[in-house]
């Protein structure tokens, strides 16, 4: 997927386009997000939905799946789901994929500390300790 915040155009965090394949669908998608995580995804929506745009913001960000949808993304991914996201996603005729808060935000907080080591020169040390919920 390529995309970015774009000097917040796109307030969901990041909107892209996945090429998967040609006919490349929800489970699909699920299934990789699944893999490059190490988690089992929760996939909400038709799995045999084409999937093209994504709009993606980690952590807990359930909350942003209508503007996902208001921007024309066929998926949201994020970490979190709730009961309201199930319904939320159904009236909308948006996928979500919910692939773990923890597992969502792990990369940032590298990347972060990538960058400090870097600039700073401070020692970083990343403790991952998974969060299975």
């Amino acid at each position: 997927a390529t995309g970015g915040m774009d000097g917040g155009k796109y307030p969901v965090g990041n909107v892209g386009v996945w090429d998967g394949g040609e006919g490349a669908d929800a489970r699909q998608l699920s299934d990789h997000v699944s893999a490059v995580l190490g988690r089992e995804s929760i996939l909400l929506g038709d799995e045999k939905k084409p999937i093209e745009s994504i709009a993606w913001c980690t952590g807990a960000a359930q909350s942003m799946l209508e503007k996902a949808a208001e921007l024309g993304a066929d998926c949201f991914i994020s970490g979190e789901v709730s009961e309201q996201t199930l319904h939320t996603a159904n009236e909308l005729g948006i996928t979500y994929i919910g692939a773990g808060h923890h597992a969502t935000e792990r990369y940032g907080v590298k990347a972060l500390g990538a960058h400090l080591s870097q600039e700073l020169g401070l020692e970083v040390i990343f403790v991952d300790i998974d969060n299975p919920v």
